[in-house]
């Protein structure tokens, strides 16, 4: 990208910005997190899928890149708001296994953006007490990207305030495929019998196995599927979609889907308070 490019998106992307008041979805008009009570408490794991960047971009006439951009930016807000918030986990669904087969030069500038990212702000999240984990197949990430991941994870081993859970190369459906043959080798290594294997001990060797489900799971722009993010896991999850794109994605938006998540009964294939109710 030429320099007078770099310049006419940054403008442009000015120029978005002071409409970002009059653009902002009718979703987040919802009442406010302060003003609901709230008998679910802060989910303990909250995970988004980040959807819309592109959307962003073509309603503002600028290129996907400048969407992917503000997409960051609106990762830094979310990771402060979750710590403030009080939320303990929070999973980012950054770059599916299946993105690997859009345009070459979309895949490039999302690399690059990850990598100017972990070099920008790693030193932050360290020192905000922030433990970043990743999750994903590694077998085939750029070698100039594994070391930087392993690097933030190393670093922030030991940190006990938000734990920061990056999907990166990752899959629902292959999280489920190598889990199942770290099981079947177990098994013919004579480690386990069959006959032992249950759920839990399924999902202790899933990528994310040593912390709890996501009680909340959040996908931004409108679409309403699962995109083969946490397959597994999200049995029992909370769902929230809004009409926001991912760039505008802000500290109002997550209190606003904590506020609907306040709203939900958790059954888990119970009964409810009221179905109790009747009952007796």
């Amino acid at each position: 990208m030429t320099g007078t490019s770099s310049k006419r998106i940054v403008t442009s992307m000015n120029r978005a910005d002071q409409q970002h008041q009059v653009d902002r979805s009718a979703a987040t008009q919802v009442a406010a997190l302060n003003d609901v009570e709230l008998p679910n408490g802060i989910p303990e794991h909250v995970a988004i899928i980040m959807d819309g960047n592109g959307r962003w971009a073509k309603s503002r006439g600028l290129p996907r890149t400048a969407g992917h951009q503000r997409g960051v930016d609106a990762v830094r807000r979310t990771v402060r708001a979750a710590g403030e918030l009080g939320i303990r986990t929070l999973t980012l669904f950054a770059f599916s296994s299946e993105n690997w087969s859009r345009p070459k030069s979309e895949v490039s500038d999302l690399m690059g953006l990850l990598k100017h990212f972990i070099r920008r702000d790693l030193a932050e999240l360290h020192r905000e007490n922030v433990r970043v984990s990743i999750i994903g197949d590694r077998c085939n990430v750029p070698s100039d990207i594994l070391p930087l991941l392993q690097e933030a994870e190393r670093l922030t081993a030991q940190n006990t305030r938000t734990r920061l859970v990056i999907a990166f190369n990752y899959g629902g459906r292959d999280d489920l495929v190598r889990a199942a043959r770290a099981m079947a080798l177990k098994v013919a290594n004579g480690e386990i019998s069959a006959d032992l294997i249950d759920a839990d001990s399924f999902a202790a060797n899933l990528d994310t196995g040593d912390w709890r489900d996501p009680d909340l799971i959040i996908r931004t722009s409108g679409e309403q599927r699962l995109s083969n993010f946490l397959l597994w896991q999200a049995a029992y999850s909370e769902f929230v979609f809004t009409d926001i794109h991912w760039p505008d994605f802000d500290k109002t938006a997550l209190e606003n889907a904590l506020a609907e998540y306040a709203k939900r009964e958790r059954r888990y294939g119970g009964l409810g308070a009221v179905d109790e109710a009747v009952q007796a």
